[in-house]
């Protein structure tokens, strides 16, 4: 397998509207970043024209058959060829053009570089109000004591690491807990760790999330309170 130094991961589940201008936003960045990187789309057996769109705009797709968020960013992991992943969602929400500082921070010897959406801005109507002074405050306070981390937002579905030190976690999570599970497993291997800002824009897809509140957020505090 030919090795890059960049896998740029994108986990998709019917995402037609956005993906291809989010493959777009990273093939600028990849062209004029002048790094060797690829775009790697992980499908979740999607059933609109998703993985048509990921091939013509010129991305590897891997299918994953395990339905959920963890399954299908474990699936890419594994095939993924770069020294370093920078995974995000393909929804607009996050600037795959704006990779500048995951990838020097990466190239600093970071093995995890986070997100922080509340220090680089939310936009309005990017997240519901229940997420951005409930859910997620609450559930990162948690995480930071639960790991003894000052990583601020645990849920900022834009990250960098390290590929071959996150294989050796050995990561089990096929949901959406797969994002504290990450933090989880480098806080506790000692890693070296920092975070950006990173702007959270408003997801374009015009359809409802992915995400169940209620059901995801007991899932990630489980997972805190057994690990």
């Amino acid at each position: 397998m030919e090795k890059v130094e960049l896998t740029i991961l994108m986990p998709c589940l019917n995402e037609e509207k956005t993906l291809g201008k989010c493959i777009e936003e990273a093939k600028r960045f990849i062209e004029e970043s002048e790094v060797e990187a690829e775009i790697l789309i992980a499908d979740n057996k999607s059933t609109d024209n998703s993985v048509q769109i990921a091939i013509e705009s010129g991305a590897r797709v891997v299918s994953v058959e395990d339905k959920g968020y963890g399954n299908a960013l474990l699936g890419g992991i594994r095939q993924a060829r770069g020294k370093y992943i920078i995974m995000g969602d393909c929804d607009m929400s996050y600037d795959f053009y704006n990779l500048d500082g995951f990838l020097e921070k990466l190239r600093q010897g970071n093995k995890l570089v986070m997100g922080n959406r509340f220090a680089g801005g939310i936009e309005k109507g990017a997240m519901p109000f229940s997420h951005k002074y409930i859910g997620v405050p609450f559930l990162s306070w948690f995480g930071r004591v639960k790991y003894k981390t000052n990583i601020v937002d645990f849920h900022c579905g834009l990250r960098g690491f390290d590929r071959e030190k996150a294989l050796e976690f050995n990561m089990q999570c096929g949901g959406m807990e797969f994002a504290t599970e990450i933090i989880g497993c480098f806080v506790k291997s000692g890693e070296k760790i920092t975070q950006i800002p990173t702007v959270l824009r408003r997801d374009g897809r015009g359809h409802s999330s992915h995400l169940n509140t209620v059901r995801d957020g007991i899932r990630h505090l489980v997972y805190m309170l057994k690990n």
